[in-house]
Protein backbone atom coordinates (compact mmCIF):
# COMPACT_ATOMS: atom_id res chain seq x y z
CA UNK A 1 0.00 0.00 0.00
CA UNK A 2 0.84 3.57 -0.59
CA UNK A 3 -0.14 6.94 0.35
CA UNK A 4 -3.05 7.63 -2.02
CA UNK A 5 -5.86 10.55 -2.24
CA UNK A 6 -7.58 9.29 0.94
CA UNK A 7 -4.92 10.09 3.14
CA UNK A 8 -4.73 13.94 1.64
CA UNK A 9 -5.11 16.25 5.35
CA UNK A 10 -7.18 18.97 3.19
CA UNK A 11 -10.41 16.11 2.78
CA UNK A 12 -13.26 17.63 4.52
CA UNK A 13 -16.47 15.85 4.79
CA UNK A 14 -20.22 16.64 4.80
CA UNK A 15 -20.81 14.81 7.90
CA UNK A 16 -20.15 18.04 10.37
CA UNK A 17 -18.90 16.44 13.49
CA UNK A 18 -15.60 14.82 11.02
CA UNK A 19 -14.30 18.25 10.72
CA UNK A 20 -14.26 19.18 14.35
CA UNK A 21 -10.66 19.36 15.78
CA UNK A 22 -9.37 16.30 17.47
CA UNK A 23 -12.04 14.14 16.28
CA UNK A 24 -11.21 10.79 16.38
CA UNK A 25 -12.89 9.82 12.96
CA UNK A 26 -12.23 12.36 10.13
CA UNK A 27 -12.65 11.30 6.78
CA UNK A 28 -9.02 10.56 6.48
CA UNK A 29 -9.59 7.35 8.87
CA UNK A 30 -12.74 5.71 8.02
CA UNK A 31 -12.72 2.58 10.67
CA UNK A 32 -15.25 -0.17 10.18
CA UNK A 33 -17.28 -1.90 13.21
CA UNK A 34 -20.55 -4.42 13.73
CA UNK A 35 -22.90 -2.49 15.13
CA UNK A 36 -26.59 -2.55 16.03
CA UNK A 37 -29.45 -0.43 17.55
CA UNK A 38 -29.38 -0.39 21.42
CA UNK A 39 -31.54 -2.76 22.76
CA UNK A 40 -31.40 -5.50 19.83
CA UNK A 41 -31.72 -5.60 16.27
CA UNK A 42 -29.77 -7.07 13.40
CA UNK A 43 -25.72 -6.67 13.43
CA UNK A 44 -24.51 -4.68 10.95
CA UNK A 45 -21.16 -3.64 9.38
CA UNK A 46 -20.27 0.08 9.23
CA UNK A 47 -17.72 2.97 9.05
CA UNK A 48 -17.01 5.78 11.23
CA UNK A 49 -17.54 9.18 9.96
CA UNK A 50 -17.29 12.28 12.92
CA UNK A 51 -20.02 11.11 15.39
CA UNK A 52 -22.22 8.54 13.06
CA UNK A 53 -21.96 5.55 11.48
CA UNK A 54 -22.51 4.65 7.82
CA UNK A 55 -24.68 1.41 7.58
CA UNK A 56 -22.69 -0.08 4.66
CA UNK A 57 -25.49 -2.74 4.43
CA UNK A 58 -27.74 0.25 3.39
CA UNK A 59 -29.03 -0.04 -0.65
CA UNK A 60 -27.91 3.73 -0.83
CA UNK A 61 -23.91 3.07 0.15
CA UNK A 62 -23.77 -0.12 -1.55
CA UNK A 63 -24.68 0.92 -5.15
CA UNK A 64 -21.44 2.70 -4.51
CA UNK A 65 -18.93 -0.31 -4.48
CA UNK A 66 -17.95 -3.30 -6.40
CA UNK A 67 -20.55 -5.82 -6.15
CA UNK A 68 -18.16 -8.57 -4.63
CA UNK A 69 -17.23 -5.77 -1.68
CA UNK A 70 -21.04 -4.88 -1.49
CA UNK A 71 -21.81 -8.61 -1.03
CA UNK A 72 -18.84 -9.18 1.91
CA UNK A 73 -20.37 -6.03 3.44
CA UNK A 74 -24.07 -7.69 4.08
CA UNK A 75 -22.92 -9.94 6.96
CA UNK A 76 -22.77 -9.57 10.93
CA UNK A 77 -18.61 -9.68 11.09
CA UNK A 78 -15.81 -8.65 8.95
CA UNK A 79 -14.04 -11.99 7.97
CA UNK A 80 -15.94 -11.96 4.58
CA UNK A 81 -14.25 -8.59 3.60
CA UNK A 82 -11.22 -9.85 5.47
CA UNK A 83 -10.57 -12.57 3.13
CA UNK A 84 -10.81 -10.38 -0.29
CA UNK A 85 -7.22 -8.97 0.40
CA UNK A 86 -5.70 -5.58 0.16
CA UNK A 87 -7.14 -4.73 -3.14
CA UNK A 88 -10.49 -4.91 -1.91
CA UNK A 89 -9.79 -2.97 1.44
CA UNK A 90 -8.28 -0.04 -0.65
CA UNK A 91 -11.40 0.03 -2.53
CA UNK A 92 -13.81 -0.03 -0.42
CA UNK A 93 -11.70 2.86 1.80
CA UNK A 94 -11.91 5.03 -1.57
CA UNK A 95 -15.17 4.82 -2.56
CA UNK A 96 -16.13 5.56 1.42
CA UNK A 97 -13.89 8.41 1.24
CA UNK A 98 -14.60 10.06 -2.28
CA UNK A 99 -18.56 9.84 -1.46
CA UNK A 100 -18.54 11.18 2.02
CA UNK A 101 -15.99 13.76 0.64
CA UNK A 102 -17.74 17.59 1.22
CA UNK A 103 -17.52 18.70 -2.36
CA UNK A 104 -19.02 15.80 -3.90
CA UNK A 105 -22.02 16.06 -1.81
CA UNK A 106 -23.73 19.61 -2.08
CA UNK A 107 -27.71 19.31 -3.36
CA UNK A 108 -27.24 16.01 -4.72
CA UNK A 109 -29.23 12.92 -4.73
CA UNK A 110 -26.92 10.59 -3.82
CA UNK A 111 -25.97 12.60 -0.38
CA UNK A 112 -29.24 12.77 0.25
CA UNK A 113 -29.15 9.16 0.06
CA UNK A 114 -25.90 8.54 2.15
CA UNK A 115 -27.72 11.10 5.02
CA UNK A 116 -30.49 8.35 5.25
CA UNK A 117 -27.67 5.49 5.99
CA UNK A 118 -26.28 7.26 8.76
CA UNK A 119 -26.78 6.29 12.40
CA UNK A 120 -26.13 7.91 15.53
CA UNK A 121 -23.62 6.47 17.57
CA UNK A 122 -24.92 7.40 20.33
CA UNK A 123 -27.76 4.83 19.80
CA UNK A 124 -26.14 1.46 19.09
CA UNK A 125 -24.40 -0.85 20.78
CA UNK A 126 -21.18 -2.54 19.66
CA UNK A 127 -20.52 -6.30 18.35
CA UNK A 128 -17.12 -7.88 18.32
CA UNK A 129 -16.30 -6.50 14.53
CA UNK A 130 -15.20 -10.06 13.90
CA UNK A 131 -15.43 -13.73 13.82
CA UNK A 132 -12.50 -14.65 16.07
CA UNK A 133 -11.10 -17.93 15.77
CA UNK A 134 -7.54 -17.38 17.36
CA UNK A 135 -6.04 -15.51 19.82
CA UNK A 136 -2.22 -15.40 20.21
CA UNK A 137 -0.30 -12.50 22.69
CA UNK A 138 3.00 -11.33 22.36
CA UNK A 139 5.19 -9.70 24.30
CA UNK A 140 6.65 -6.82 22.14
CA UNK A 141 7.79 -4.54 24.47
CA UNK A 142 11.24 -4.88 26.06
CA UNK A 143 10.24 -1.89 28.88
CA UNK A 144 7.43 -3.73 30.03
CA UNK A 145 9.19 -7.70 30.20
CA UNK A 146 12.16 -6.23 31.98
CA UNK A 147 10.47 -4.27 34.35
CA UNK A 148 7.72 -7.70 34.69
CA UNK A 149 11.17 -9.54 34.68
CA UNK A 150 12.60 -7.75 37.44
CA UNK A 151 9.66 -8.40 40.01
CA UNK A 152 9.79 -11.89 39.34
CA UNK A 153 13.02 -12.98 38.16
CA UNK A 154 15.51 -10.21 40.34
CA UNK A 155 18.73 -12.07 39.07
CA UNK A 156 17.38 -12.30 35.28
CA UNK A 157 15.05 -10.11 34.46
CA UNK A 158 14.65 -10.78 30.48
CA UNK A 159 15.12 -14.33 29.69
CA UNK A 160 18.42 -14.62 26.70
CA UNK A 161 15.72 -15.46 24.13
CA UNK A 162 13.73 -12.59 24.09
CA UNK A 163 16.04 -10.60 21.83
CA UNK A 164 16.31 -13.79 19.47
CA UNK A 165 12.36 -14.76 19.62
CA UNK A 166 9.07 -12.21 19.43
CA UNK A 167 7.74 -14.32 22.24
CA UNK A 168 4.21 -14.87 22.73
CA UNK A 169 1.66 -17.41 24.10
CA UNK A 170 -1.92 -18.91 22.76
CA UNK A 171 -4.63 -16.72 24.22
CA UNK A 172 -8.20 -17.99 24.77
CA UNK A 173 -10.65 -16.19 21.42
CA UNK A 174 -13.77 -17.23 23.28
CA UNK A 175 -13.55 -14.86 25.85
CA UNK A 176 -12.60 -11.85 23.95
CA UNK A 177 -15.51 -9.63 24.24
CA UNK A 178 -16.04 -5.94 22.99
CA UNK A 179 -15.39 -2.47 24.87
CA UNK A 180 -18.12 -1.74 27.53
CA UNK A 181 -18.36 -5.42 28.31
CA UNK A 182 -18.47 -5.48 31.86
CA UNK A 183 -14.97 -7.52 33.70
CA UNK A 184 -16.20 -9.78 36.29
CA UNK A 185 -13.04 -10.52 39.44
CA UNK A 186 -11.61 -14.36 37.86
CA UNK A 187 -11.07 -16.87 40.87
CA UNK A 188 -8.60 -19.22 40.80
CA UNK A 189 -5.52 -20.63 42.76
CA UNK A 190 -3.28 -17.73 44.65
CA UNK A 191 0.32 -19.24 47.13
CA UNK A 192 -0.40 -16.56 49.66
CA UNK A 193 3.11 -15.28 50.62
CA UNK A 194 4.64 -18.05 53.98
CA UNK A 195 2.12 -20.56 53.12
CA UNK A 196 2.72 -23.73 51.62
CA UNK A 197 -0.67 -24.92 50.50
CA UNK A 198 -2.59 -22.78 47.63
CA UNK A 199 -5.86 -21.39 47.92
CA UNK A 200 -8.49 -20.84 45.48
CA UNK A 201 -10.16 -17.50 46.15
CA UNK A 202 -10.77 -14.54 44.05
CA UNK A 203 -7.90 -12.55 42.23
CA UNK A 204 -6.86 -9.46 44.89
CA UNK A 205 -4.35 -8.70 42.07
CA UNK A 206 -6.24 -7.79 39.14
CA UNK A 207 -4.65 -5.59 36.31
CA UNK A 208 -4.86 -4.32 33.07
CA UNK A 209 -2.81 -3.90 30.35
CA UNK A 210 -2.39 -1.28 27.25
CA UNK A 211 -2.00 -3.12 23.70
CA UNK A 212 -2.59 -2.80 20.39
CA UNK A 213 -4.47 -6.13 18.57
CA UNK A 214 -4.00 -7.07 15.19
CA UNK A 215 -6.70 -8.64 13.36
CA UNK A 216 -5.54 -11.07 10.64
CA UNK A 217 -7.47 -10.31 7.15
CA UNK A 218 -6.24 -12.73 4.00
CA UNK A 219 -4.72 -15.76 6.14
CA UNK A 220 -2.17 -18.96 4.89
CA UNK A 221 -2.06 -22.33 3.89
CA UNK A 222 -1.32 -24.66 7.11
CA UNK A 223 2.60 -25.41 6.41
CA UNK A 224 3.55 -22.18 4.59
CA UNK A 225 4.81 -19.47 6.11
CA UNK A 226 4.36 -15.52 5.53
CA UNK A 227 7.33 -13.91 4.46
CA UNK A 228 8.50 -10.89 6.26
CA UNK A 229 7.95 -8.18 3.39
CA UNK A 230 4.29 -9.90 2.89
CA UNK A 231 3.11 -9.78 6.42
CA UNK A 232 1.20 -6.25 6.25
CA UNK A 233 -0.69 -7.48 3.51
CA UNK A 234 -2.11 -10.31 5.59
CA UNK A 235 -3.04 -7.70 8.25
CA UNK A 236 -6.59 -6.20 8.09
CA UNK A 237 -6.49 -3.78 10.89
CA UNK A 238 -5.48 -2.42 14.90
CA UNK A 239 -7.75 -2.28 17.88
CA UNK A 240 -6.76 -1.33 20.86
CA UNK A 241 -6.98 -4.25 23.20
CA UNK A 242 -6.69 -5.18 27.17
CA UNK A 243 -5.31 -7.91 28.39
CA UNK A 244 -7.10 -8.12 31.89
CA UNK A 245 -4.60 -10.07 34.06
CA UNK A 246 -4.77 -11.58 37.88
CA UNK A 247 -1.10 -11.01 38.74
CA UNK A 248 -1.96 -13.31 42.04
CA UNK A 249 -3.28 -16.31 39.93
CA UNK A 250 -0.37 -15.51 37.30
CA UNK A 251 2.41 -15.65 39.52
CA UNK A 252 1.56 -19.32 40.89
CA UNK A 253 1.15 -20.77 37.73
CA UNK A 254 3.44 -19.62 34.68
CA UNK A 255 5.62 -21.70 35.60
CA UNK A 256 6.86 -23.76 33.18
CA UNK A 257 4.34 -23.48 30.37
CA UNK A 258 3.49 -19.66 30.82
CA UNK A 259 0.38 -18.02 31.85
CA UNK A 260 -3.38 -19.87 31.70
CA UNK A 261 -5.63 -18.82 33.83
CA UNK A 262 -4.72 -15.54 35.08
CA UNK A 263 -5.30 -14.57 31.71
CA UNK A 264 -8.06 -16.47 30.03
CA UNK A 265 -11.08 -14.74 31.75
CA UNK A 266 -11.38 -12.11 29.10
CA UNK A 267 -9.66 -9.61 26.86
CA UNK A 268 -11.35 -6.49 25.76
CA UNK A 269 -11.22 -4.78 22.44
CA UNK A 270 -12.41 -1.42 21.00
CA UNK A 271 -15.18 -1.52 18.58
CA UNK A 272 -13.05 0.22 15.75
CA UNK A 273 -10.89 -1.82 13.47
CA UNK A 274 -8.37 1.15 11.98
CA UNK A 275 -7.49 0.07 8.41
CA UNK A 276 -3.49 -0.68 7.51
CA UNK A 277 -3.97 1.91 5.07
CA UNK A 278 -5.37 4.78 7.58
CA UNK A 279 -2.29 3.78 9.45
CA UNK A 280 0.38 3.75 6.71
CA UNK A 281 1.44 7.85 7.14
CA UNK A 282 2.40 6.95 10.88
CA UNK A 283 4.76 4.06 10.62
CA UNK A 284 8.46 4.83 10.39
CA UNK A 285 11.91 3.79 10.83
CA UNK A 286 12.57 0.68 12.91
CA UNK A 287 15.76 -0.21 14.48
CA UNK A 288 17.41 -2.52 16.99
CA UNK A 289 20.05 -1.35 19.00
CA UNK A 290 23.69 -2.03 17.73
CA UNK A 291 24.75 -3.92 20.53
CA UNK A 292 21.95 -6.32 20.72
CA UNK A 293 21.78 -9.59 18.03
CA UNK A 294 20.02 -8.28 15.01
CA UNK A 295 16.87 -10.13 14.04
CA UNK A 296 17.43 -13.55 12.24
CA UNK A 297 16.97 -13.83 8.06
CA UNK A 298 13.13 -14.42 8.25
CA UNK A 299 12.70 -11.99 10.83
CA UNK A 300 14.61 -8.96 8.62
CA UNK A 301 14.39 -7.07 5.76
CA UNK A 302 15.00 -3.42 4.49
CA UNK A 303 11.16 -2.60 4.16
CA UNK A 304 10.75 -3.13 7.78
CA UNK A 305 13.57 -1.35 8.78
CA UNK A 306 12.15 1.84 6.89
CA UNK A 307 8.02 1.39 7.81
CA UNK A 308 8.40 -1.15 10.83
CA UNK A 309 7.72 1.07 13.37
CA UNK A 310 4.20 1.72 14.18
CA UNK A 311 3.39 5.21 16.17
CA UNK A 312 -0.10 5.25 18.14
CA UNK A 313 0.11 6.78 21.18
CA UNK A 314 -1.68 5.24 23.73
CA UNK A 315 -3.41 6.11 26.96
CA UNK A 316 -5.05 4.49 30.34
CA UNK A 317 -7.09 6.05 32.50
CA UNK A 318 -9.22 5.24 35.61
CA UNK A 319 -12.54 6.07 36.64
CA UNK A 320 -13.10 4.14 40.43
CA UNK A 321 -17.15 3.75 42.07
CA UNK A 322 -16.36 6.99 44.13
CA UNK A 323 -15.31 9.58 40.94
CA UNK A 324 -18.16 8.14 38.92
CA UNK A 325 -20.34 8.98 41.94
CA UNK A 326 -18.93 12.53 42.50
CA UNK A 327 -19.28 13.56 38.86
CA UNK A 328 -15.06 13.57 38.52
CA UNK A 329 -13.00 13.29 34.96
CA UNK A 330 -11.31 9.97 34.86
CA UNK A 331 -7.50 9.55 36.12
CA UNK A 332 -5.03 9.55 33.49
CA UNK A 333 -2.70 6.47 34.38
CA UNK A 334 -0.29 6.40 31.61
CA UNK A 335 0.41 7.45 28.06
CA UNK A 336 3.17 5.77 25.79
CA UNK A 337 3.24 4.70 22.21
CA UNK A 338 3.64 1.41 20.14
CA UNK A 339 6.69 2.70 18.44
CA UNK A 340 9.29 1.64 21.28
CA UNK A 341 8.27 -2.57 20.47
CA UNK A 342 10.89 -4.21 20.19
CA UNK A 343 9.38 -6.48 17.48
CA UNK A 344 7.13 -5.19 15.22
CA UNK A 345 4.02 -6.33 13.79
CA UNK A 346 5.23 -7.56 10.80
CA UNK A 347 7.96 -9.70 12.71
CA UNK A 348 4.90 -10.87 15.09
CA UNK A 349 3.47 -12.39 11.75
CA UNK A 350 6.10 -13.89 10.03
CA UNK A 351 7.14 -15.11 13.54
CA UNK A 352 3.92 -17.14 13.87
CA UNK A 353 3.68 -18.94 10.82
CA UNK A 354 7.50 -19.74 10.17
CA UNK A 355 6.73 -22.94 11.40
CA UNK A 356 3.91 -23.58 9.11
CA UNK A 357 0.88 -22.09 11.30
CA UNK A 358 -1.77 -20.67 9.31
CA UNK A 359 -4.00 -17.99 10.16
CA UNK A 360 -6.88 -17.55 9.00
CA UNK A 361 -9.86 -14.01 8.49
CA UNK A 362 -10.33 -12.84 12.02
CA UNK A 363 -7.48 -14.05 13.83
CA UNK A 364 -6.64 -12.02 16.37
CA UNK A 365 -2.92 -10.76 17.35
CA UNK A 366 -2.00 -8.86 20.55
CA UNK A 367 1.33 -7.28 20.73
CA UNK A 368 1.73 -7.25 24.22
CA UNK A 369 1.80 -4.28 26.99
CA UNK A 370 3.23 -1.25 25.08
CA UNK A 371 5.43 0.43 27.70
CA UNK A 372 7.80 3.01 27.08
CA UNK A 373 10.99 4.32 28.73
CA UNK A 374 9.67 6.88 31.06
CA UNK A 375 8.46 6.52 34.56
CA UNK A 376 4.89 7.32 33.11
CA UNK A 377 4.53 5.18 29.87
CA UNK A 378 4.08 1.86 31.79
CA UNK A 379 1.16 0.57 30.26
CA UNK A 380 -0.26 -1.91 33.50
CA UNK A 381 -0.05 -1.05 37.16
CA UNK A 382 2.13 -4.03 38.28
CA UNK A 383 4.72 -1.42 36.29
CA UNK A 384 3.33 1.82 38.13
CA UNK A 385 3.06 0.69 41.56
CA UNK A 386 6.28 -1.57 41.62
CA UNK A 387 4.16 -5.14 42.10
CA UNK A 388 1.91 -3.15 44.32
CA UNK A 389 4.40 -1.95 46.81
CA UNK A 390 3.84 1.87 45.86
CA UNK A 391 0.47 2.32 45.43
CA UNK A 392 -0.85 4.88 43.27
CA UNK A 393 -2.71 8.13 44.83
CA UNK A 394 -5.58 9.23 42.48
CA UNK A 395 -6.66 12.56 42.54
CA UNK A 396 -9.47 12.19 44.69
CA UNK A 397 -7.09 10.81 47.36
CA UNK A 398 -8.17 7.34 46.86
CA UNK A 399 -4.92 4.68 46.47
CA UNK A 400 -4.41 1.70 44.14
CA UNK A 401 -2.37 -1.03 44.31
CA UNK A 402 -4.41 -3.20 41.47
CA UNK A 403 -8.07 -2.87 40.38
CA UNK A 404 -10.71 -2.66 42.86
CA UNK A 405 -14.67 -3.53 42.23
CA UNK A 406 -16.62 -0.85 40.62
CA UNK A 407 -13.19 0.32 38.65
CA UNK A 408 -13.35 1.16 35.20
CA UNK A 409 -10.29 1.47 32.83
CA UNK A 410 -10.28 3.09 29.93
CA UNK A 411 -7.77 2.96 27.01
CA UNK A 412 -7.65 5.45 24.37
CA UNK A 413 -5.28 5.77 21.04
CA UNK A 414 -4.16 8.51 18.29
CA UNK A 415 -2.34 8.97 15.51
CA UNK A 416 -0.90 12.33 14.68
CA UNK A 417 1.86 13.34 12.55
CA UNK A 418 2.79 16.52 10.61
CA UNK A 419 1.54 16.75 7.15
CA UNK A 420 -1.39 14.43 7.96
CA UNK A 421 -5.10 14.22 9.93
CA UNK A 422 -5.08 13.18 13.38
CA UNK A 423 -7.15 9.90 13.14
CA UNK A 424 -7.75 8.07 16.86
CA UNK A 425 -8.76 4.31 17.51
CA UNK A 426 -11.51 5.29 19.98
CA UNK A 427 -12.01 3.86 22.97
CA UNK A 428 -12.07 0.48 24.85
CA UNK A 429 -13.25 -0.12 28.32
CA UNK A 430 -14.28 -2.37 31.21
CA UNK A 431 -15.76 -2.16 34.11
CA UNK A 432 -14.81 -4.26 37.73
CA UNK A 433 -17.49 -6.17 38.99
CA UNK A 434 -17.33 -8.29 41.62
CA UNK A 435 -17.25 -12.46 41.30
CA UNK A 436 -20.54 -12.90 43.36
CA UNK A 437 -22.29 -11.03 39.82
CA UNK A 438 -21.57 -13.89 37.65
Amino acid sequence: MELNETHDPALRSWVASANAAGADFPIQNLPLCAFRAQGGGQVRIGAAIGDWILDLSNPAVARLLEPQIARACEGSALNDLMALGPQAWSALRLSLSRALREDRAEGSAKADGLRAALVAQAGVEYALPARIGDFSDFYTSIYHATAVGRLLRPDQPLLPNYKWIPIAYHGRASSVCVSGSPIARPRGQIRLSGVEEPVVAASRRLDYEVELGVLIGVGNARGRSIAIDEAWNHVFGVVLLNDWSARDIQAWEYQPLGPFLSKSFATTISPWVVSVEALLPFRGPWHRPPEDPQPLAYLRSEQERAGGALDVVLEASISTASMHAHGQAPALLSASSSKHAYWTIAQMVAHHTVNGCNLAPGDLLGTGTQSGPGAGEAGSLIELTAGGRQPLTLPDGEHRAFLEDGDEVCLRGFCQRDGFARIGMGSCTGHIVPVESR
